[in-house]
């Protein structure tokens, strides 16, 4: 990670919290807040005029405008910025649904902000999903109650970690000489495993599960 500060922007509908979360950043000399707002407007005009590293969304910034559709629009100004998600609900399907549509981290505004807040940032900066201790519980939860296996055989972690690593599958299909059309099935199977649509949804999925460890 840079050694220059993390350049942060902090949106939520409650204004303690706005002012809680400024205040635990700001005790940590690795991180800069740029901006923090109340409503979706300031905070998409905050990212035009100066894209951050990081930001962290709560609720309620737009009642004509759900999270993902915030996050679809915030992408288009600012393709490089990550996002961490604070919610009140972090039940297994909202957690999915985030990784889904490019959440990088989950912090369930019930855990304790001073302690976890830093460390999410620094995770998501390091490129790997971060789950606050009440949303991971969740996700477990929900992964258990679908009947996902939680183990994978020998050829499905190796063919795993290589799609971490950004083999494409022909290369895969070289490295452990077996059939490309092999390669493909594991694939399906392993995106079905973890409920993703594409491979890096699956690759955060399994990422979070403690499967892998993006680089």
């Amino acid at each position: 990670m840079s050694t220059l500060p993390v350049r942060i922007m902090f949106a939520d509908s409650a204004d303690l919290l706005l002012v809680g979360a400024r205040l635990v950043l700001e005790q940590h000399p690795d991180c800069r807040v740029l901006a923090v707002a109340s409503d979706f407007q300031a905070l998409l005009g905050a990212a035009k005029h100066q894209p951050p590293d990081i930001i962290i969304l709560g609720e309620g910034l737009d009642p004509d405008l759900d999270v993902w559709g915030q996050v679809e629009q915030l992408q288009a100004v600012t393709p490089h910025t990550r996002f961490i998600l604070m919610s009140a609900r972090t039940g297994g399907p909202l957690i999915h649904d985030a990784f889904a549509h490019g959440i990088d981290g989950v912090l369930c505004k019930s855990d304790e902000l001073q302690t976890h807040l830093h460390g999410a940032v620094l995770a998501v900066m390091r490129g790997r999903p971060y789950l606050s201790p009440t949303a991971n519980t969740e996700y477990l939860v929900a992964i258990r109650a679908s009947g996902a296996s939680d183990t994978l055989d020998q050829e499905a972690r190796a063919i795993l970690q290589l799609l971490v690593q950004g083999h494409h599958t022909g290369q895969i299909a070289c490295q452990l000489k077996i059939p490309l059309r092999r390669v493909y099935w594991v694939r399906e199977k392993l995106r079905q495993r973890f409920g993703a649509l594409t491979n890096e949804h699956m690759i955060s999925r399994a990422a979070a599960e403690g499967f892998v460890y993006p680089s």
